[in-house]
């Protein structure tokens, strides 16, 4: 649903000015254009009028009308109280704006008295994020979690392992790099094999989604969820392609590359070795878990960068709508939870959004790939 809001004011009008929008599954970075080149494509939805600020985040008014969000938001939002009241309070210095434990309580608590009254508008102030430009465009990608099927024991077909976190660190402290794991073995022997896949591609996908529901070859199904990372820099393979020329920046999506890496299997581990950053998974609960550690809710949970957007926080987005073939055709506000994080997401240029299980949800997620714009709502 859109927000109601007052055509009277300037702020509000310069905070809920309508733009396309589009950004990139796994890519970051500026150009001469203000974003990455890998982004800079026909119908992005930038919004170039937008006034430039050198500052993290800029204050603007809240509409009198939130968008009224669905059932299932409720649930995710008890789930977001629930982490709120296991932390200590603390401080949160972000940049130009400080907030608390104690402050996303009290907004937890506001969103939480408007459902049960929405005549009674709960009093916040938003705070615009800079996003990749400093003029508010946030790439706003999707990813949701896969059913992947798997084999308790190694065959021909299903060799390539997922694999729990090791404790072994090298001399130098760390762990090993993608390629040392994936094409030279670096952690057989170790005991720390959950399940094995029919593809190392698969793998990756799995890595970049964070969670995954795998199946058995006797039916059964457990949740891996993020068990820690290798420590070693994302580097995202939609940047690879497009920068090699073999994916035009305005055809990236998470099935094009797929596409690609199946269409070239002789080229697999020089491309993927390309992003040495390796996810590790843990067996969890039935849901799918974020790093708050409570049940993700499809369509309103979304992953940040924990240095910009705490943890526990609750935003105002301007989200990309798009027709079946995952072209923008308009903007919807919604309420979303900060409830996860991933490699792939830092500064305050990038969110990602969860779209829920299996294949629509990939769907939905591969096409994702635009620029938005976020809002952290604070108490006034």
């Amino acid at each position: 649903m859109m927000p109601i809001f007052s055509p009277h004011s300037t702020g509000i009008r310069r905070l809920f000015r309508l733009a396309s929008l589009t950004s990139l599954v796994l890519l970051a970075g500026c150009s001469v254009t203000e974003i990455d080149k890998s982004n800079d494509f026909a119908n992005n939805g930038r919004d170039t009028t937008a006034i430039k600020r050198d500052t993290l985040y800029l204050q603007e008014s809240l509409p009198p009308g939130l968008p009224l969000p669905e059932a299932s938001f409720q649930a995710g939002l008890q789930q977001q109280i629930v982490y709120l009241n296991r932390l200590k309070d603390q401080d949160y210095v972000l940049e130009n704006t400080q907030t608390s434990v104690t402050d996303l309580k009290r907004v937890a608590s506001k969103i939480e008295q408007w459902l049960a009254n929405p005549a009674q508008q709960p009093k916040l102030v938003a705070h615009q994020l800079a996003g990749q430009d400093q003029r508010g465009n946030v790439q706003i990608t999707g990813y949701y979690v896969p059913i992947l099927p798997v084999r308790h024991q190694p065959d021909d077909e299903y060799r390539y392992p997922l694999y729990r976190k090791p404790t072994q660190r090298d001399a130098e402290g760390n762990f090993p790099s993608r390629e040392a794991i994936d094409f030279e073995g670096a952690l057989t022997g170790q005991g720390l094999e959950i399940a094995y896949t029919a593809s190392l591609v698969d793998n990756f996908f799995l890595h970049v989604q964070g969670s995954g529901v795998v199946e058995y070859e006797n039916g059964e199904r457990k949740l891996l969820s993020w068990g820690g990372v290798n420590g070693h820099a994302y580097r995202s393979l939609g940047k690879e392609l497009i920068e090699r020329g073999e994916i035009d920046r305005a055809d990236i999506s998470a099935q094009s590359i797929r596409q690609w890496l199946k269409d070239h299997p002789e080229r697999n581990r020089e491309i993927l070795s390309t992003n040495p950053s390796y996810l590790f998974f843990s067996e969890g609960p039935e849901k799918p878990i974020g790093a708050a550690n409570v049940a993700l809710t499809p369509l309103y949970s979304a992953a940040v960068d924990p240095s910009v957007i705490p943890l526990g926080s609750i935003l105002l987005a301007q989200v990309p709508t798009l027709d079946a073939t995952g072209h923008l055709v308009g903007h919807e506000f919604r309420l979303l939870l900060a409830q996860d994080k991933g490699g792939a997401i830092k500064g305050p240029g990038h969110i990602d959004w969860y779209q829920g299980i299996g294949e629509e949800a990939h769907f939905h997620a591969g096409q994702l790939k635009h620029f938005g714009k976020v809002w952290l709502l604070l108490p006034k």
